[in-house]
Parts: C-alpha cells; structure tokens; sequence
C-alpha cells in the first residue's frame, strides 16, 4: 500500500517553486502519492507571528541570492517576479479547486512557470485564463470558478488545517504524522523513508523539553 506525501506550499515562495520542480520525481522514485495542499504562507505568518523572509531587509536580500545560487545548482530556470511579496490568492484558489489530479498538476506547472521561470507574475486574472487556455485549460471558466465561495472556502480550510497540524511555513512535507520542512528536505524525508530517522521520539523530547531562561520582550 502506497503511503502519501502531503505538499503543502504558496506560489509566494521561491524556496517551494524549488521544491515542486524536484516532487514528482522523488515521489515516483519513492512510490508515494501525492496530496497538494495549496496554503496561504501570510496566515501562517499571523498565526504564529513571525515575519517572511522578504519583510526583513538583509534576510530578503540573502534569501534571492540564496535561491538563484539553489536554482543554479539544480539546473532550474529561475527569474524575479514583477513585485516581492505579491498577492497569491488567485494562484492558491485556482490550485485549490476540487479537479482531476493531472488538471490540478497542470495548472500548478502553469502558475509556477509565470511566476518563477518566466517572471510573469500571476495577480493579473485576464492574463492567467490565457496562460491556463495556452495549456490546454479551460482558462476563463477556472479563473471564475477560483472567484467563487466555494473556491475561497476551500482555501481557507487547506490553511486552517495545516496551521492545526502545526505547519509553520513552505514549502511543508508531511509523511506518516511527520512535517518536514523546507525545499532541502528531501534527503531526511528519505532517511525517514528508510526507518532511519535520528531524531525519534526520546531524542527530541530531550530537546523541546528543555526549561526557557530567557525570553525576548
């Protein structure tokens, strides 16, 4: 029986284009099945209450040099969008429509392609139904259909459950009750895969228990 890797990312992060490149791939290599799980990362932000990378000046600076250097590496093509942070919820509604599994890998492809490949940017509705149409999509009718309630509900509960499963940022892996994050870690997801994993239960409750003895105010 397969076991499922649930990805759960925004189009707002360079770091989870990275990761969608490689996905399928390793998820074919490793017989597992995919569960994408479109997320608002601005939520995340407000509910554990921590800033994006690109709100603190020195760390937005690192973080484009850090995935052109990451994108190089792995050979992926990779281009500045037209604003940084941009509004992601038509990517994230269109991505979270209840469709067919290769229509929803497509449009995901699609989307990330304008945005980090291409730098087309995806705030811009007319211009997203035409890239959709381009792929063989009926690109007005997602567009309207990721206007409707039903599309702006199924977004928020995708983020309302991975803030519950205490999903702090993307990209996120989950395999097995077990969240992996970040787009550099696929290496651990496979030591898991392995039974390897060093950091097991005794081992990590050596370290979350530890009392605090200094906090910021």
């Amino acid at each position: 029986m397969a076991r499922t890797l649930r990805f759960s990312f925004d189009f707002i992060s360079p770091y989870a284009y990275l990761a969608w490149t490689r996905l399928h791939d390793f998820a074919a290599r490793h017989r597992l099945d995919l569960e994408l799980e479109p997320i608002l990362f601005a939520a995340l932000l407000n509910e554990w209450g921590h800033k994006g990378p690109a709100e603190i000046p020195p760390k937005r600076t690192y973080t484009f040099k850090h995935v052109v250097r990451l994108a190089a590496d792995q050979g992926v093509p990779l281009r500045p969008p037209p604003a940084h942070p941009f509004n992601p919820l038509l990517g994230l509604r269109l991505a979270a429509l209840d469709l067919p599994a290769m229509q929803q890998r497509t449009i995901i492809d699609v989307l990330y392609a304008r945005v980090w490949a291409r730098g087309e940017g995806i705030t811009d509705p007319q211009a997203v139904a035409t890239a959709l149409s381009t792929a063989g999509l009926d690109g007005r009718g997602l567009v309207e259909a990721a206007g409707s309630d039903a599309a702006k509900a199924r977004l928020k509960a995708f983020t309302a459950g991975a803030v519950e499963r205490g999903v702090f940022g993307v990209p996120t892996y989950e395999i097995d009750g077990e969240v992996f994050w970040g787009q550099d870690s696929i290496p651990h997801i496979e030591r898991f895969l392995r039974g390897e994993d060093p950091a097991g239960p005794e081992v990590v409750a050596q370290w979350v228990d530890l009392p605090a003895q200094a906090r910021r105010t």
